[in-house]
């Protein structure tokens, strides 16, 4: 797998190709004109993209969460839960403070989303997110060390399954499986929102469960 430039798996911060998202975003930089309201970015390792093992593969940017940030996961719930839990496996150092500016550094890790920009209701269409794989796919490339791959939820699942070129029915989403692609093993995951946690559909056990076997794996490999 050639490693890909990193500005073909960004989209500018003026991305227009979902006229939905495009529209949505600018009626929340005039609204809050101090929020970052534009397509968030990877959050890469420390050390760069050759040191990247490990990539976790979100939905989208919360609204007040990445969306008011600018770095995935930082904000909103779904961040304390994940960056807690990173940092427990070694994944990242430093304290996380929910800012981007909260010195918390990523270890052989990067976080992405399925989809980059916020859409409303948290709820991206597939014709959205079938354009923003044009992202995700030279995301994965741009690793050429990766060897797992954690997605959460299933429309991040599916979307990761497509962008590395496979069918979507040979590697159905479930909670903690593990499946090989070719040399990347893909892990799944319920979303670690709060949604998700307070019904009890994730567990803060269930979700600690499946980053002990991305670790194990990791250190076998």
């Amino acid at each position: 797998m050639a490693p890909t430039s990193a500005a073909c798996a960004e989209p500018g911060r003026d991305c227009p190709l979902c006229p939905r998202l495009h529209s949505f975003i600018a009626l929340w930089r005039a609204r809050e004109p101090d929020w970052f309201n534009a397509p968030v970015p990877t959050f890469e390792a420390a050390g760069g993209n050759e040191t990247v093992r490990f990539l976790i593969v979100g939905l989208a940017p919360g609204l007040r969460g990445a969306n008011r940030t600018g770095r995935p996961f930082t904000g909103d719930y779904a961040g304390d839960l994940l960056y807690s839990t990173l940092s427990r496996f070694g994944f990242s150092r430093g304290e996380f403070k929910a800012r981007p500016d909260d010195g918390v550094q990523l270890i052989e890790t990067a976080l992405t989303n399925a989809v980059r920009c916020v859409p409303p209701e948290n709820k991206p269409v597939g014709a959205e997110i079938n354009t923003c794989r044009n992202f995700l796919t030279p995301t994965i490339q741009r690793f050429p060390n990766l060897r797992a791959i954690l997605t959460l939820g299933t429309i991040a699942h599916q979307s990761t399954v497509r962008a590395l070129g496979q069918r979507v029915a040979a590697y159905p989403f479930a909670h903690r499986a593990a499946q090989d692609v070719g040399t990347i093993r893909l892990f799944s995951s319920y979303h670690c929102s709060r949604y998700n946690t307070n019904t009890g559909r994730l567990t803060e056990e269930m979700f600690v469960s499946v980053f002990k076997d991305v670790r194990d794996f990791l250190d076998s490999d």
